[in-house]
């Protein structure tokens, strides 16, 4: 029988619960938003009956999974397998999420931040093949980043190393983010900030033909309603997505500048927003690294987009 792997992804919008097989290709899924506004066990028990779903629907026993991956949105300390903080979902802070799950099943599981399990699929199964060295970064709900070093996942000392989106690129901006600080890349270019980012625009003055769509809330304003704006020729979507580029190229010059790697892959539901808003990124990028770019990076988008955290997460236990 080809081996099978369980992979958990815990986002702040959606969770997904896997099986995947060895060459990373999803056998069987189960993805719901159910999870947002639970409490921590709450949560907990409602994943672990989805893994149990998941297993009796394909007639798997707990005993032939290696083991349990879990990605989740928020800072992992990860020998300890301890949530330390979360901006995506609430409460959490300090809470033992893989000892949470361990008590629930029998095979090892291992929990690592969903940036870094998406690394991981990507460097395993997608745009990563054939590199030793890439960072992965993801620009969603939040915007984080994984890092791959000769072959490993690099953590750091606590396990929050690639946090790029908590790197300051707008000092002067009145924009906070949630981790408190002014001009971080998330308060400027993530999906959390988008709504902020549109009421900006229009109390500037700018007109928005989005406004005169029925039920439109200003304060709902997330990535797929700027991609509609962008297709309606909207001048205040466009604005938004190319200022968002114009941050998120600097966020990957200050990757190129910390660890000049050959490979950055970008995923997450932002690059969905195409080439107007891929094109800012990379040009910004050259821009700003000029003739310091001596050896070639490549800048490409995800192969396994929305499916690299639930994908990589089932890699983590993979040998």
């Amino acid at each position: 029988m080809t081996s099978v792997f369980c992979g958990i992804d815990i986002g702040g919008t959606k969770c997904s619960v896997a099986l995947v097989d060895e060459q990373g290709r999803i056998v069987d899924k189960i993805l719901t938003r159910e999870h947002t506004g639970r409490q921590e066990a709450e949560l907990v028990a409602l994943v672990v009956s989805l893994v149990h779903e998941l297993l009796q629907r394909n007639n798997l026993r707990e005993s032939q999974l290696p083991g349990i991956g879990i990605g989740f949105a928020g800072h992992i300390r990860y020998r300890d397998g301890v949530v330390i903080t979360t901006s995506n979902l609430q409460g959490f802070q300090g809470y033992p999420l893989r000892e949470a799950f361990q008590e629930h099943f029998t095979v090892p599981v291992i929990l690592d931040n969903d940036t870094n399990a998406q690394a991981w699929g990507e460097y395993r199964f997608g745009a990563g093949r054939g590199y030793d060295d890439m960072v992965f970064l993801t620009i969603s709900t939040g915007i984080g980043a994984g890092i791959i070093i000769g072959g490993r996942l690099y953590r750091g000392t606590t396990g929050t190393a690639g946090e790029f989106g908590h790197t300051i690129v707008a000092p002067g901006s009145d924009l906070v983010c949630t981790c408190g600080n002014r001009g971080c890349l998330m308060a400027v270019a993530s999906g959390l900030a988008l709504p902020r980012l549109f009421e900006k625009k229009t109390e500037a003055g700018k007109k928005s033909r989005l406004s005169g769509l029925p039920g439109f809330d200003p304060g709902k304003v997330d990535g797929r309603i700027l991609k509609k704006g962008l297709d309606m020729e909207d001048p205040v979507s466009r604005e938004i997505i190319l200022d968002c580029g114009y941050y998120m190229g600097i966020g990957l010059y200050n990757i190129f500048q910390a660890l000049n790697p050959p490979l950055i892959v970008l995923g997450g539901g932002l690059i969905h927003w195409g080439d107007l808003y891929l094109d800012k990124i990379r040009s910004t990028f050259y821009s700003l690294a000029g003739n310091m770019l001596y050896d070639p990076i490549k800048i490409t988008v995800s192969e396994i987009i929305g499916e690299a955290g639930v994908t990589g997460a089932a890699a983590l236990t993979m040998k």
